[in-house]
Formats: C-alpha cells, structure tokens, sequence
C-alpha cells in the first residue's frame, strides 16, 4: 500500500470467467462485495465500456448507508475490468480508479486489484481490509462446484 492506492493479490479456485462474472452480475456483487458488517444494494448497472453503476452499502449495525458509483472504462472478458468510482458524499471528494486483472493459472484465477485515489478521510488501512473480507466473500460465492439440479 502506498499513498491513496491499495493493491491486493489473490489465487482464487474458479476459472475466470466465473469471477468476471461476479464483477459485472449485480446479485452476485451485492453477495460478496460489501465488506463483513455491510449490505449491498445495486441501484442500477450497465455493464458494457461507457456503462456505469450506481451502488450503496448500508452498515448493518448503525443503518447509516453511503452511495457511490462509476463507468466502466474497459472491460476484456475473463481478464480485465477497468472503472472509476465516486462517493456520492461531498465530504469524500475524487475519483478513484479500479483495475481488476484476472489471469487464468492451474487452480483457478490469479486475482490482481489496485485502487488508486481513494479520499483522503479513508484510512487506506480500513479500505485494504474491506477489500481482503470482499475477496474472501467472492472465494466462498465463485469456488463451490454446484451441480445443476433441474
């Protein structure tokens, strides 16, 4: 971590294009990508390269709910996702930018985030470890080889 930026790294046991999926699939964000203690909501997506979404995670303890969003600057399926990001509180003012690398290895995906930009109120130390709950999350939700029961 330096700066605003976080960079995390992770294996995941899924092929990549389960994981892109949970990316761009708004049941399947709002499943793993709020941060333990959270809900999601997806307000409205369109995924495709000038596309955008609208988000918000609500504390589940307090009920106190903040609202952020962003265009998708570039999307190569199973291996690139690439968007800006924004709170919709003036007090957490910028643009962040969001990289997503997937790269198919012999057990699954190799996962690669940076986040750049991140608003100076937020410890970057608090975004990091959001984000490591969020890629547990989307292990436990992209790893499980269900069958289909119909």
């Amino acid at each position: 971590m330096s700066g605003n930026t976080v960079t995390l790294h992770r294996v995941i046991k899924a092929k990549p294009e389960r994981v892109y999926r949970a990316f761009l699939d708004p049941d399947a964000l709002v499943k793993w990508c709020p941060p333990h203690g959270f809900t999601g909501k997806v307000h409205s997506m369109d995924a495709r390269v000038g596309g955008g979404y609208k988000m918000s995670f609500t504390n589940f303890n307090t009920g106190s709910s903040h609202s952020f969003g962003g265009t998708y600057l570039e999307l190569k399926p199973n291996e690139l996702i690439r968007y800006n990001d924004q709170f919709d509180d003036p007090n957490l003012p910028g643009q962040m930018q969001v990289v997503v690398r997937l790269t198919p290895v012999l057990c699954g995906t190799e996962l690669r985030i940076e986040q750049s930009g991140i608003p100076e109120a937020i410890p970057v130390e608090f975004c990091y470890a959001g984000w490591q709950e969020s890629l547990q999350l989307l292990a436990q939700l992209t790893e499980p080889e269900i069958p289909d029961q119909g």
